[in-house]
């Protein structure tokens, strides 16, 4: 199986190729690029490989503008940070995506689809740019716009907009509103995965979902982490680790 990927960020391609390798030895990365000119140019250039595996962002736009430039039969397999509409357009046009940071088994369950369209009698699916596109701008989802909390015998709304950042704490849940409060929820971390909107909220580690706007320094740290400040503040280090440090730097560029 001969493989191409297209990735801007070096630790993600390595682990990306590293991963691929361990599940498919014999798997042939041709080729790694970071960006939709060099992309477009191999593929110019070149016998297309049997699978593409592409991160959705690249150095130079999106990856989309690859398959406008060049016709590609092959099957891709997407990878995405927090494109959460795509999600959607990968179902329907039956191309595979995994939401990074990269899991070993849920790139394992990617090409265990590859494989299955591969051998079947449809044979691959073909890739619809327009389709994807139309799903992704038209697609909407209804994130959370406020949370209750208890107060003694009392129930109060919480706007989002009023949220700073939420954490767990002996496993329990809390927000920490922008005026300094700090107020028990009853969603988990994992739950708050699908209610918040991932334009404004990020989750940088296990116990950490923090607003854009919680953000007010980011350190370097030990072995390729960072650190972040908030406000308000907390008394505790709150460590993005190395390899969600490029995508967290991203969603702060968005």
């Amino acid at each position: 199986m001969k493989v191409v990927v297209f990735e801007d960020e070096k630790l993600a391609s390595d682990r990306l190729i590293e991963l691929l390798k361990t599940l498919k030895p014999e798997a042939e990365v041709l080729a790694a690029m970071k960006s939709i000119e060099a992309a477009v140019l191999w593929l110019q250039n070149n016998e297309h490989p049997d699978l593409i595996i592409s991160d959705i962002h690249l150095l130079d736009g999106s990856s989309f503008e690859i398959f406008d430039q060049v016709e590609v039969k092959t099957p891709v397999i997407f990878t995405t940070a927090y494109d959460e509409y795509a999600i959607k357009a990968f179902e329907v046009n039956s191309i595979d995506y995994i939401l990074k940071p990269i899991q070993k088994e849920k790139l394992a369950n990617a090409l265990d689809k590859y494989d299955s369209t591969k051998s079947s009698d449809t044979g691959s699916p073909q890739i619809n740019m327009e389709e994807i596109r139309a799903v992704i701008s038209g697609a909407s989802k209804d994130y959370k716009s406020r949370f209750l909390v208890k107060l003694g015998q009392r129930i109060r709304a919480v706007p989002i907009e009023k949220i700073a950042y939420f954490f767990s704490q002996d496993k329990l849940s809390y927000l920490i509103t922008f005026e300094g409060q700090k107020l028990p929820i009853d969603q988990t971390l994992e739950e708050l995965e699908s209610l918040l909107d991932p334009k404004h909220f990020y989750r940088v580690n296990r116990k950490f979902f923090v607003h854009f706007d919680s953000v007010t320094d980011i350190h370097p740290y030990f072995k390729g982490r960072v650190k972040l400040g908030l406000n308000p503040s907390i008394e505790e280090d709150i460590v993005v680790s190395s390899e969600k440090t490029p995508l967290f730097k991203r969603w702060l560029d968005q």
